[in-house]
């Protein structure tokens, strides 16, 4: 994969995934909580000046129309109040549908009670209920003011348009009758200046709310892009590739961060190396001399054995003497073939010789060898057993697991019974072994598979242990690609648990027996559990596995 390689754009980025790439991407969230948060500024700030321009267009108009209409009314008023009285009914018709000779207005003249008619007289197609019943009542009431609203005004046959209603009372002086004028001023010129203005903010909005996206998404891209290669170069290293640096450009803070971070992988890989040829030099260490004690301790055991041969012509002190050496030559040598072992797992160089077989019968081979601690101990050997259990395994290697946790298990039972179970499911056969011995603590249970660790070293033993026993069983399990799981609690005994792949094309899912046994006390300060397979994990009081 390439490192440099960008996240793909969010608008590449199928609908359902835009969760994931929410949470998982800060320059995604930094973009859009810039785009939120300008388009509600936008909005507010296009509201503002929408509102204000609104306002000043109407209220200039506004203003014309009231000019207008108060010349109009002083004209009608001078016209009507010098023409002949018989005459004013049919002059005021005439003077009121022709003053709106330019069309920029239209007229309604409704008379009131006074004047003991009913005719209403309108120019153009304009009707008479385009004057709201407010502006009517206004006008009615008070004859000295001028009274204005805006309202719809319509049409015979035309559509309706918004528009501005000015109304006042005209009186004729000479008979006392007073007629209600209402000068009716279209506003769509100002309706489309304003549409104008609404669609240009809005389509600068859409345009400043892209721009400002844009420079988000430059400005974070220039700050995530180091974080995220440092992100990539760091699960490179993790991945051990050690070599693996950041480019370093400019002098600013993420140079700095760059620089930093490469010094960081810089020591990280010194100090990786330097621990790498320490552990190399101490597996060569052990592995030559393991081989160099060899040559001496078969000169030893020879002359050893010798002794042991004609100890009865030995004083019974020498006697004693010649047991003991021979015991420890054993344990000696026992300890050496582990230490070549532990150094072949170091080096990686084991191997398995597989072989199709029933765990059952491995188990019986290692119970046999126990025989005479078994009668010496005095315990009880409980197998459930029920059915042939085959799994491809190494013989030799299961055999030496058993052997351990059998041993140990006969070690520290104290007499009482010992369990040993076997079970298999479609992947896995599993071999557990437990006891009701003296058992370990939860913190111990971290510790019982290093190497030559010891519960209790005044503890005595009879089995003549070297300290790498379990060591050496998780390593074997391992190398079968299986697990083994400790489970202690103090007086209570403890419970192995050994789990491994029937074929090895199989990855382990579980196990077929239970990480704790049936009888296993559920206080869980006293529980432990470790969980050592293939990968390592480790547990400690937790659920079943």
């Amino acid at each position: 994969m390439d490192w440099h390689a960008q996240p793909q754009p969010l608008w590449r980025t199928p609908i359902r995934h835009w969760p994931d790439v929410w949470r998982r991407s800060i320059q995604a969230r930094i973009v859009t909580g810039t785009l939120l948060m300008s388009t509600v500024v936008l909005i507010l700030v296009g509201w503002v000046m929408m509102s204000q321009v609104t306002d000043g267009v109407l209220e200039s108009r506004r203003t014309s129309a009231q000019q207008e209409a108060v010349a109009q009314l002083a004209s009608l008023s001078n016209s009507i109040n010098a023409a002949d009285p018989a005459a004013i009914p049919q002059n005021l018709s005439q003077l009121v549908l022709g003053s709106n000779r330019a069309g920029l207005y239209d007229v309604v003249l409704m008379p009131t009670a006074s004047t003991g008619s009913n005719a209403i007289r309108t120019t153009g197609l304009v009707k008479s209920e385009s004057i709201p019943d407010s502006l009517k009542a206004s006008v009615a009431v008070d004859d000295s003011k001028l009274y204005d609203t805006y309202t719809r005004i319509d049409y015979d046959g035309e559509a309706s348009q918004p528009g501005l209603a000015i109304g006042a009372q005209l009186r004729v002086n000479s008979t006392g009758e007073h007629y209600e004028v209402y000068f009716l001023f279209p506003l769509t010129a100002q309706q489309q200046t304003l549409d104008v203005v609404q669609r240009a903010l809005v389509t600068a909005g859409l345009l400043l709310i892209l721009l400002l996206g844009a420079v988000a998404w430059l400005v974070t891209r220039q700050v995530v892009t180091p974080v995220r290669m440092a992100r990539r170069i760091a699960e490179r290293l993790a991945a051990g590739k050690l070599e693996e640096r950041m480019q370093v450009r400019g002098t600013d803070d993420l140079a700095r961060l760059a620089v930093s971070f490469n010094k960081m992988a810089s020591n990280l890989q010194q100090q990786i190396r330097r621990l790498e040829e320490l552990s190399r030099l101490q597996r060569r260490f052990v592995s030559d001399v393991s081989h160099e004690l060899r040559t001496p301790l078969t000169t030893v055991r020879m002359a050893a054995d010798l002794l042991h041969e004609a100890k009865d012509d030995f004083d019974p002190m020498t006697r004693r003497s010649i047991e003991l050496l021979q015991n420890e030559l054993n344990r000696f040598e026992e300890l050496l073939a582990d230490l070549l072992e532990i150094s072949r797992f170091d080096a990686g160089a084991a191997a398995l010789d597989l072989e199709d077989i029933d765990l059952r019968d491995i188990v019986a081979r290692v119970l046999e060898n126990h025989e005479t601690l078994l009668h010496r101990k005095g315990c009880e050997i409980q197998l459930d057993m029920p059915e042939p259990c085959r799994a491809q395994v190494d013989s030799r290697r299961i055999e030496r697991i058993l052997r351990n946790l059998i041993g140990n298990a006969i070690e520290h039972s104290e007499g009482a019974p010992i369990k040993i179970s076997t079970a298999f499911d479609d992947e896995a056969a599993a071999v557990a072994v437990r006891d009701h011995g003296i058992g370990f603590r939860a913190d111990e249970a971290e510790m019982v598979f290093s190497r030559f660790w010891r519960a209790d070293p005044a503890r005595a033993r009879t089995t003549g242990g070297t300290g790498l026993g379990l060591s050496i069983a998780l390593e074997d399990a391992r190398l079968h690609g299986g697990r083994l799981d400790a489970w202690g609690s103090p007086g209570e005994g403890a419970y192995f648990r050994l789990t491994l792949p029937r074929r090895p094309d199989v990855s382990l899912s579980g196990s077929p027996l239970p990480a704790r046994p049936a009888d296993a006390p559920r206080v869980v300060s006293e529980l432990s559990l470790v969980d050592v397979g293939a990968p390592y994990q480790k547990l400690t009081g937790g659920d079943d596995l």
